[in-house]
């Protein structure tokens, strides 16, 4: 399905080992969110095979990838994301022939080793940009990443996440202590909470810490110059503030409740709210389609209850910003990052990495997809070619009426399973009174 990575089992010249391996990985801060949790469903014994490649990475290299390319890790990002990608398969009951105890020890060496400083980017010369973490001597001493390291909110952020992700294999592990202590580390984005910063009429955003705990004074729809020497990496204060997806109910009640919630979202997605001149092309709206940071942000309406207004939104942009020929793709591939976060969008579903969640959208077809092993996932809708229709009105799983706007994998990609959509051209209020999708790291939420 994919070019990249590259399986060259066999072909390694660094080292000699029985097990798989994959290069060009272009790379895991753009694919961990739609492009791997796709490859498992679709090549799964791929999806294995890359994962068993990246642990042996760590066994001889040390630290596993989060990019690789030339049989050489770098570059890094932010976090350390194989972390997430490996949890999302550990979560989901990938065993095959991982060894989860390897797998699990090269999550927590990306947690508690700081990588050495390569020094190879002037423009970010504070830490490691090749591998690991760079900036966990911060983030163990004060718990949040002060400016004097470079992306510290992108890191921060990322790095909230990555020690989610090892909360999961811990905990399905198990390993009681190691459970509470990653927990409480996946919520240190809480410490870049300044509820002072405002932009068009908001209050509180993620934003630089200085190593005394002081705020520094930040436009929310400002990032500088959005790259490697810089507190936001690609995306805007305004955009990363809506990542803590582990967190989300936490992150609900800092900006001030449901209805806030949506508000926000809503001017996210208005045109001429964004910076001028960024995002010219989509109306200058503060949402970046072109970005990974923000592929999940048009389905965070789910978990404030309205699953009609996710769908809206990712249709809009999907049928505004994708188009068949030669320009059909509206930015970088990032290795088909971009192109799976529009198939998700076909199949009516999107995927919660390192969660066993999947939020509802709705197809845009029919269609049967092949899990292997003879399973099959059989989604059929009743729009009869009507691109309007695009409002769930009832929802069958498994042949069983279904009122939470998210699924598991359990239900319907384990063993295969079937979704009967009932749509229409007007929302219906199906899912109101559903149960919300899970907050793992939020307190309001038994864990």
């Amino acid at each position: 399905m994919n070019l990249m990575p590259s399986n060259r089992t066999g072909e390694n010249p660094l080292w000699e080992s029985s097990e798989p391996y994959y290069d060009d990985i272009v790379t895991l801060w753009d694919l961990f969110r739609s492009a791997t949790p796709l490859i498992q469903i679709l090549q799964p014994v791929a999806y294995e095979e890359e994962i068993r490649s990246m642990i042996d990475i760590w066994r001889h290299d040390g630290y596993m990838p989060d990019g690789r390319s030339s049989n050489f890790n770098g570059r890094t990002q932010g976090g350390s994301n194989a972390d997430n990608v490996l949890a999302d398969a550990y979560v989901k009951g990938v065993v095959g022939r991982i060894d989860w105890s390897d797998g699990y020890r090269a999550m927590v060496k990306d947690a508690e080793v700081p990588p050495p400083n390569n020094h190879v980017d002037p423009a970010a010369p504070d830490s490691s940009d090749k591998e690991g973490r760079g900036a966990l001597p911060d983030w163990l001493a004060l718990h949040y990443v002060s400016t004097k390291y470079t992306r510290s909110v992108t890191r921060a952020v990322e790095y909230s996440a990555n020690n989610f992700a090892l909360y999961q294999v811990a905990k399905g592990m198990d390993k009681t202590e190691d459970a509470a202590k990653y927990l409480n580390r996946s919520r240190n984005w809480r410490n870049h909470w300044d509820p002072n910063a405002t932009a068009l009429g908001f209050s509180g955003f993620v934003m630089p810490r200085n190593e005394d705990g002081s705020f520094v004074n930040q436009d929310p729809l400002s990032c500088g110059g959005c790259y490697w020497g810089n507190a936001y990496y690609e995306a805007l204060p305004w955009e990363y503030t809506f990542n803590p997806i582990h967190d989300m109910a936490t992150l609900i009640d800092y900006m001030g409740g449901t209805e806030q919630f949506i508000d926000r979202l809503n001017v996210t997605f208005e045109r001429k709210k964004g910076p001028k001149g960024r995002t010219v092309a989509f109306g200058n709206t503060i949402f970046d389609p072109t970005n990974e940071v923000s592929f999940m942000t048009p389905y965070l309406y789910h978990y404030a209850g309205r699953q009609d207004l996710s769908v809206k939104t990712a249709r809009s942009l999907a049928e505004k910003n994708f188009k068949p020929g030669k320009s059909g793709l509206l930015g970088n591939s990032d290795s088909g990052a971009m192109q799976s976060w529009l198939l998700w969008n076909m199949i009516g579903l999107y995927p919660v990495t390192g969660q066993t969640t999947f939020l509802i959208g709705s197809p845009w077809f029919g269609m049967t997809i092949d899990l292997g092993d003879g399973k099959t996932l059989k989604i059929t809708t009743n729009q009869g070619g009507n691109d309007a229709a695009i409002y769930v009105q009832s929802l069958r799983l498994n042949g069983r009426k279904w009122n939470k706007n998210w699924l598991e994998w359990n239900d319907v990609f384990a063993k295969g399973g079937t979704l009967d959509f009932d749509l229409a051209e007007e929302p219906s209020g199906w899912s109101l009174d559903g149960e919300l999708p899970p907050s793992p790291a939020s307190e309001s939420q038994s864990l």
